[in-house]
């Protein structure tokens, strides 16, 4: 993760020094970037297939917690910073997205801001207030393009910095779910642990080398991903006055997407997307089981972490698709099973059998 986010942050730093925050030269600028800048089109491919891969490298980070219990006391906080991380993501990635000025993403920034409106009384001036006009134009442009490069970034550092320290006091979780800290030698040092170094730089080394192959084979073969990383319809620039036949976010954000195309309501289908966004944070309390690791739990919650993991990828699907009853239902009964498997956490997490564990980590040859 520390990488993409390095990845990123050079190459927005190189993309600010050419692109132009207005609604009459934005599109122009993004494409001068790409032609006439030298490596411009290398800069531009990096930054936009670093997105996706900063969201690919999260949600696994995210459920390889789920699955080892890496939330569970005592790293509540690790958790509620890392998920503060995924939120300030989340609104970087949206800040950015009308930054092309391109065709999808004016309508998909058209469609996300509108659900503000749907907050009674105040909606509208909530909507207005963010768009800093009556409709997306020009000050809404500059407005999202200073939060993008400046606010969220810095926010995004230090809620990085702070997550690293809070992981440091606390220890990293382990496969078993155990606490090596409890088994300690006479010199102090955790009989279970490792040195950082050469250990964990050697692993870390090595995953590094195999994310940038396949990153660098993204960008040089295949940098919009056949339109999930770019969207063919931003290859256009910005037409208020003509609606895209379908308009879907980025892969990252369908899940949330198709949740929200479920609900007919506008006001109950924007709370339950939010809701869907924000569950996951409070699993150090939903889960009551003593066990951590998914090595040792019962066969409860490993399916209903499995179906958790195939109605997530499903809805992810279903958000990319056109709004017809069939994907409707669809996703309807996938967001069931998604607010199901964390509504129904505090009861089988009690009444799941579970395996003994072990005091130590177990070493599996």
């Amino acid at each position: 993760a520390m990488v993409v986010l390095i990845i990123q942050l050079f190459t927005g730093i190189f993309l600010t020094m050419n692109y132009k925050p207005s609604a009459d030269e934005a599109f122009a600028s993004v494409e001068y970037i790409m032609r006439d800048v030298e490596w411009g089109w290398l800069i531009r491919y990096m930054h936009s297939t670093g997105a996706s891969f900063f969201f690919i490298v999260i949600y696994l980070h995210m459920f390889r917690a789920m699955l080892y219990g890496s939330y569970q006391k005592p790293r509540e906080l690790i958790w509620i910073i890392g998920m503060l991380i995924f939120f300030a993501t989340f609104a970087e990635a949206f800040a950015g997205y009308l930054l092309p000025w391109g065709q999808m993403s004016y309508w998909g920034a058209q469609v996300i801001i509108s659900l503000f409106g749907a907050i009674p009384a105040v909606g509208e001036s909530v909507v207005e207030y963010i768009r800093g006009d009556y409709s997306i134009s020009d000050i809404t442009l500059n407005r999202f393009f200073a939060l993008h490069v400046v606010l969220i970034p810095i926010a995004l550092i230090a809620l990085v910095f702070v997550h690293i320290v809070a992981l440091h006091h606390v220890g990293s979780n382990n496969p078993d779910g155990v606490e090596i800290k409890d088994h300690k030698g006479p010199d102090g040092i955790p009989l279970d642990g490792v040195a950082f170094h050469p250990y964990h730089t050697s692993k870390d080394l090595v995953g590094i080398i195999v994310f940038l192959m396949v990153f660098c084979a993204v960008v040089f073969f295949a940098p919009d991903m056949g339109g999930y990383f770019l969207e063919h319809a931003n290859f256009e620039p910005a037409n208020m006055m003509a609606t895209p036949e379908h308009i879907a976010p980025v892969w990252y954000f369908t899940p949330f997407y198709a949740i929200l195309r479920a609900v007919p309501d506008k006001l109950w289908g924007a709370v339950l997307m939010a809701s869907a966004v924000l569950l996951p944070l409070f699993l150090p309390w939903l889960d009551r089981s003593r066990v951590r690791s998914i090595r040792y739990r019962g066969w409860m919650h490993r399916l209903a972490l499995t179906l958790f993991v195939i109605s997530f990828v499903t809805l992810g699907w279903l958000g990319m698709q056109p709004v017809e009853s069939i994907y409707v239902t669809m996703s309807r009964i996938f967001s069931v099973v998604y607010f199901g498997f964390f509504l129904l956490m505090p009861y089988y997490t009690v009444i799941d059998k579970t395996r003994p564990v072990p005091d130590r980590v177990v070493y599996r040859g």
